[in-house]
């Protein structure tokens, strides 16, 4: 806080309770010196206040409220110069001001009350709403009880009850109600966007002037002498050091929310406790008693309601503590307490029940969708889930989160094949790809069901259920796996074997093979495809099929691919250097989901080839599993790595699913032929690779066939106008130097 104006403002008021004090027993010096301290006591804080409303740092609302205060400072000087102009020039009003001054006074307090009632009150509901209408209520109706009590009815019995009196009175009573509310709105709802220093300041200046009429029979006997003269400095020091504390402080949007109990909010009891002791006190004189028992009586009427919205407040907190303790934050499912409870309540009910059975479901690749796109684009996957698994599910039904990207579900009065069969609806269901952060993200999940029988333990039947998911996924996903006896082992083992591809890549036990590129016309080699393989040092080769898979689940795919990379690379590059013209002149390395969603891929495949030294253009990659991809990633991924050089060919072209709407909408070089389409007598009648070949030729695309086995399919192949082709028959995967010894020989094929 500045202490200079509130200095400069204090020694205005000291002012002017220094000439209040020499006048307090007679008349000394020009009267006029009475209004100088009230008057000039106005400038100081209007600085201030328009200071704090040019804030740009602060809430609108905020600096709304103080430019407001600023032109009510404005005119309450302008009605103190009007209150001393009547004192002074105008004796026949006695005790009573002008219509002028009046009305300065009262728009004064009309405007501030009109700038409160804009001031957002930060509340959280309709139910704060209530209460603070409710608390406000009990305080004016005790001050308006107070009001009449000791000032309005003590004045009206002195001057008589004369229209100009009743007017005169009835303003001043409604000034004086407009400032309790005044305090009121500030004191239970203002701390929501004015400091709370400068909140308590406020407050106390609105009480300082809600007293001064009361005081005012003080000095009753003193016409040359008004409260105001001595309250209105005091009031303006509080504005004053409360502008001043907001400059300081300001208000953040933390403070605005972690705003917490008013140090004001008892006020509605001790007006309650005041009016309590007000009746007592007109018991006693005998005056008064009937307005302070409709007094008691309307405050026992707001106390009431208070209290019953109280309880059903408190009613609601706890509903609302209770499905918080039982259901997810997010998805808004059972959690999996709750779950269990149900799940435990229907295997110990007896009845007629064909049988229950327990789902879990555990997305695919939900890992990558956090990587890549970040934790909020994650949220909104899983709730999409928790909705679409809600429209699956009969009524009866239950579905819950466990945590995590896995969710589990209860059918009830089920068979096994009718359990399976929603789950295959509900694996359909969630393929629908999902709009999230812009992206269409492909959902696939693995599901486990296993059936559970009257009398077993929840834990038990969740932990087949456990077993047969990870049985699905490790098939590759997106599939429905029922319990079966002895699952569990093959799960442990598949699992087992994940952890050691892990000590595998840092054990030397991955390397890989080549696979030559032959062209047909002459059988020469003229590129190499790269393909993993493991050496496990107890169960001998393990065949890919078998590891890479799980390499896909784990995400391992990713730090084994990008090894598998730079050593391909590597191998080409020392091909290149030792036999010149003879050696391949394209370098094949599978890409996988995986690695195709790994935002690092165009920087691993950009530092493979700067570090053997080799030209992007000799690079192709070749696209594995694309149906499981997120295309428009891909796409932009791939786009990424042809503005490098890098050539993209679609492998197992084909097979898989949409094969052509792969082909349209990602950026690809290549197409190699799945075998499938290789056999001539599949009964169709339609020459396949002579298809494909028209195909990739229409769309300026090369194509290699692959898995060619026999000549007769190399013949076929060649007589249809392909030029590239692979398969055992053409050479079979080996290691790098034999590949380079077969450069050497010019051994370009495999003897049939």
């Amino acid at each position: 806080m500045r202490l200079l104006p509130v200095r400069a403002s204090l020694s205005v008021a000291a002012f002017a309770v220094t000439v209040f004090a020499l006048n307090l027993t007679a008349p000394r010096g020009p009267e006029v010196l009475l209004w100088l301290g009230p008057c000039g006591a106005v400038l100081v804080p209007l600085v201030s206040a328009w200071r704090v409303a040019r804030m740009p740092d602060l809430p609108a609302p905020t600096r709304r409220f103080w430019r407001t205060l600023a032109v009510c400072l404005v005119m309450a000087g302008c009605g103190a110069a009007a209150h001393g102009y009547d004192t002074i020039h105008s004796p026949s009003l006695g005790r009573h001001m002008s219509i002028g001054t009046i009305s300065l006074y009262g728009l004064t307090m009309l405007l501030l009350l009109w700038s409160l009632i804009r001031l957002p009150m930060g509340t959280s509901g309709r139910g704060d709403v209530l209460r603070i209408a409710l608390d406000a209520g009990t305080v004016m109706i005790a001050g308006a009880a107070f009001l009449w009590h000791f000032e309005a009815r003590p004045q009206l019995e002195a001057a008589g009850y004369r229209p100009a009196t009743l007017l005169a009175m009835t303003v001043t009573l409604l000034l004086e109600l407009v400032t309790v509310f005044a305090i009121m709105k500030v004191a239970l709802a203002g701390q929501a966007y004015i400091a709370p220093g400068a909140l308590r300041l406020l407050a106390g200046a609105l009480l300082v002037g809600a007293l001064s009429s009361l005081l005012q029979g003080l000095i009753e006997d003193r016409r040359h002498l008004d409260m105001v003269q001595l309250t209105l400095p005091a009031i303006l020091v509080c504005v004053t050091a409360a502008a001043e504390r907001q400059r300081k402080v300001g208000v953040t949007r933390a403070t605005r929310e972690k705003a917490g109990r008013s140090p004001f909010s008892r006020l509605p009891y001790l007006a309650v406790a005041g009016v309590d002791l007000l009746l007592l006190i007109s018991v006693r004189s005998g005056a008064d008693l009937l307005p302070t028992v409709i007094a008691v009586i309307a405050l026992t009427g707001l106390v009431m309601w208070r209290q019953v919205t109280a309880f059903r407040e408190n009613a609601e907190l706890l509903s609302r503590l209770d499905h918080s303790a039982t259901h997810d934050a997010l998805t808004q499912l059972p959690n999996r307490a709750l779950f269990t409870e149900r799940l435990a309540a229907t295997l110990a009910a007896g009845g007629p029940c064909r049988g229950i059975g327990v789902a879990l479901i555990d997305l695919d690749d939900f890992k990558i969708v956090n990587d890549t796109l970040g934790h909020q684009a994650g949220d909104v996957l899983l709730v999409a889930v928790a909705q679409r698994l809600r429209a699956c599910l009969r009524p009866g039904d239950t579905a819950a989160r466990l945590g995590g990207d896995e969710f589990v579900v209860l059918l009830e009065d089920v068979t096994p094949d009718e359990a399976e069969g929603v789950m295959r609806r509900m694996i359909d269901v969630l393929t629908e790809p999902v709009l999230a952060d812009g992206q269409h993200l492909l959902v696939r999940a693995s599901i486990g069901i296993a059936g559970g029988r009257l009398g077993e333990e929840p834990d038990e039947v969740l932990r087949r259920a456990d077993i047969a998911m990870y049985a699905a996924k490790h098939g590759g996903g997106g599939a429905v796996q029922r319990y079966r006896p002895g699952m569990a082992g093959a799960v442990a083992g598949s699992a087992a074997l994940g952890a050691e591809l892990q000590q595998a890549l840092a054990a030397g036990e991955l390397f890989l093979e080549y696979q030559p590129i032959v062209s047909l016309s002459d059988r020469r080699i003229i590129g190499a495809e790269a393909l993993m393989r493991w050496s496990h040092p107890v169960r001998g080769r393990i065949a890919p099929a078998e590891f890479i898979p799980v390499a896909e689940r784990t995400g391992l795919i990713v730090t084994i691919g990008a090894w598998a990379l730079h050593e391909a690379c590597r191998q080409f590059a020392a091909w290149r250097q030792e036999h010149g013209a003879d050696a391949p002149g394209t370098l094949s390395v599978n890409v996988s989901p995986r690695q195709l969603a790994d935002p690092d891929l165009v920087a691993h495949v950009r530092a493979a080839l700067a570090g053997a030294g080799l030209p992007a253009d000799c690079l192709t990659l070749d696209l594995t599993g694309t149906a499981e991809a997120d295309l428009t990633e891909a796409a932009q991924r791939l786009r990424e790595l042809r503005d490098l050089g890098v050539r993209v060919a679609l492998d197992d072209f084909g097979t898989g699913q949409a094969s052509l709407t792969l082909l349209h909408r990602l950026p690809v070089d290549q197409l190699k032929l799945d075998r499938a389409f290789l056999d001539p007598a599949d009964g169709t009648g339609v020459p396949m690779p002579s298809a494909v070949l028209a195909l990739a030729r229409a769309a300026g695309l090369e194509v290699v066939a692959e898995g060619v086995e026999t000549a007769d399919e190399a013949a076929a192949l060649a007589a249809c106008g392909y030029r590239m082709a692979q398969g055992f028959h053409l050479g079979p995967p080996m290691p790098g130097a034999e590949l380079g010894q077969r450069l050497s020989s010019h051994q370009t094929a495999v003897t049939s």
